[in-house]
């Protein structure tokens, strides 16, 4: 069926076009003018706006994979799958009868899993599920105690030494190093259960509102330089359940490539329109806003609703930084909307705590929907949106995680209040800053020592997450095991969480940890890393740990 369209509309689109062209990212004044300003109508909102040069974004560390990694490792997946296929041929006759081999419900029940995720799980995943899933005893701070635990079934099932094995944790999202026991973070979420137990059993709009939840919002608003906030009880359910209640059918979602699974789930649950641009790429983004501008729904032609751009703070498997500057430039250009995840960036990132906003010095205004959790820097649960007072009402009425979830318990409410006061120096102290700015050290020396011992480092120098690439799925697991013979627990990553060539260890920094810790880690890492055979950079030869203290004290030696 073609949907004709009326000449007016044919016009306007052509003359839209032909404004579009004249802009672009890097300069937005238009072609055969003098101005430094410049107009435009945007079809899918009517309105006139002006545009201006915008600030320039800090580049990141993303070395492209090396052919011979990329080729290994695709190779490694291949001989892999080639037997894998064989092993289920020996399962189907009846040679392989080892538990797990095949699936163990009665032939007349549904199978447990359906067609590749049984095949991954039986040959791919069971391999190497010793180095996920570590269940652990103890507070998640710069040390951490595990359970020790053994296999006698090719990691089907495990069963429990009773031993505990004290390790290093450079994996918890630990920022600020507020996941402890004693305090007066915990003290106070201790104290709360005396006044309000451990839950409300009702939900927000119910009887579950607080007078701690109140106090948190109000708190949080005044720290994020909005009007108001709202908070929910977990982090995940902030994502995929405000979003629908933000944009509906007949709306355009722009995501980034490499958004969290939350804001995935919340954009396919709203029904709106989505469409993915190229990683931290705002002129592939800029892109897609002229074509979704000029083209309108592709089915009705008429213009989207809304318009709404989904970008993270700080991405956690890559370490990089949202350019937020450019981003609010183009969304102020097009008159679209901006949601902004800050999970891993509020409270670890910016002089003091508070995001990339901050971090770049911008206008929290100008972000439409601020968003962010309590799990990571503040040591709690839960999470938060936050924008203007208009938003919040709305969110009140039509959020899932506002209307029907149980609200926030006072303990989790408590410790994200004390916390923040900390960070905001409300307690009288200059505790919270020196967290922040620890923690800032902290990620700029093991950062720049990882990268001076040869290894492919990726994100921004001022973010705490810090992915080194490991690329083959072999390494993956092996870098893990030796890690943890050293008493040092860390995250290693695979697909089909990254991809196929993407495996990596991701470090997590805190301000918890000390120097001594950090020099162990790069010294286990140094050990671990040769063994592995991942000191490939193109940028830095590969030197061991002690020559990198050491040229650094000759030069030092040298500029005095």
């Amino acid at each position: 069926m073609t949907i004709q369209t009326n000449s007016r509309t044919q016009r306007s689109n052509e003359n839209l076009a032909k404004s579009l062209l004249d802009f672009n990212l890097n300069d937005q004044t238009p072609k055969n003018s003098g101005k430094h300003r410049s107009h435009h109508r945007c079809r899918s909102h009517g309105t006139i706006t002006s545009t201006k040069r915008s600030p320039k974004h800090e580049k990141a560390d993303l070395e492209e994979t090396p052919f011979i990694q990329a080729f290994l490792t695709y190779l490694s997946y291949t001989i892999l799958h080639i037997f894998a296929h064989l092993r289920e041929l020996l399962r189907r006759l009846k040679f392989d009868r080892r538990k797990g081999a095949i699936d163990n419900n009665p032939s007349d029940f549904v199978p447990l899993y359906q067609n590749f995720d049984g095949f991954f799980t039986r040959n791919y995943y069971l391999r190497v599920r010793d180095v996920f899933n570590r269940p652990i005893c103890s507070v998640p701070g710069a040390e951490i105690e595990l359970v020790e635990r053994k296999s006698d079934d090719y990691n089907w099932t495990y069963y429990y030494t009773g031993e505990k094995i004290k390790v290093l944790n450079m994996g918890s999202y630990n920022y600020l190093g507020f996941a402890e026991n004693n305090g007066p973070s915990s003290k106070s979420a201790m104290k709360s259960i005396e006044d309000f137990g451990v839950s409300s059993c009702s939900s927000r709009q119910e009887l579950g509102t607080l007078k701690c939840h109140l106090e948190l919002e109000e708190l949080l608003a005044k720290f994020l330089g909005v009007e108001a906030a709202l908070v929910t009880g977990m982090g995940f359910a902030t994502n995929a359940l405000s979003i629908p209640a933000i944009i509906e059918k007949d709306c355009l979602i722009l995501s980034d490539e490499l958004n969290h699974v939350s804001l995935i789930l919340g954009s396919r649950l709203s029904g709106a329109t989505i469409r993915v641009f190229k990683h931290n790429n705002v002129q592939d983004l800029e892109s897609k806003l002229k074509k979704a501008i000029i083209e309108g729904h592709p089915v009705t032609r008429r213009p989207w609703r809304k318009i709404l751009i989904v970008v993270e703070g700080v991405y956690s498997m890559e370490g990089t930084i949202t350019p937020l500057p450019e981003i609010i430039a183009l969304k102020k250009k097009y008159k679209a909307y901006l949601y902004l995840d800050e999970a891993h960036s509020i409270g670890a990132v910016g002089p003091t705590g508070r995001g990339v906003v901050e971090h770049y010095g911008c206008d929290p205004k100008d972000v439409d929907v601020l968003m962010g959790t309590f799990s990571k820097s503040f040591g709690a649960a839960g999470g938060y949106v936050a924008g203007s007072q208009k938003l919040i009402d709305s969110l009140k009425n039509t959020s899932h995680s506002h209307c029907y979830a149980s609200s926030m318990s006072a303990p989790v409410c408590m410790q994200t209040k004390k916390t923040l006061e900390i960070i905001m120096g409300l307690d009288g102290t200059k505790e919270g800053q020196r967290r922040i700015e620890q923690l800032a050290e902290n990620t700029r020396y093991f950062r720049d020592k990882l990268k001076k011992m040869g290894f492919v480092v990726y994100g921004n120098s001022s973010s705490p997450v810090v992915p080194a690439m490991l690329y083959m799925p072999p390494k993956v697991a092996f870098f893990n095991r030796l890690m943890l013979e050293r008493k040092i627990a860390v995250v290693t990553v695979g697909f089909p969480a990254t991809p196929l060539a993407g495996g990596r260890v991701r470090f997590c920094l805190s301000a918890a940890h000390t120097r001594e810790m950090l020099d162990r880690a790069l010294q286990a890492i140094d050990e671990c890393g040769h063994l592995n055979g991942i000191k490939i950079s193109k940028l830095n030869p590969p030197r061991t740990f002690q020559q990198v203290l050491e040229m650094e004290k000759n030069t030092s030696k040298n500029y005095k």
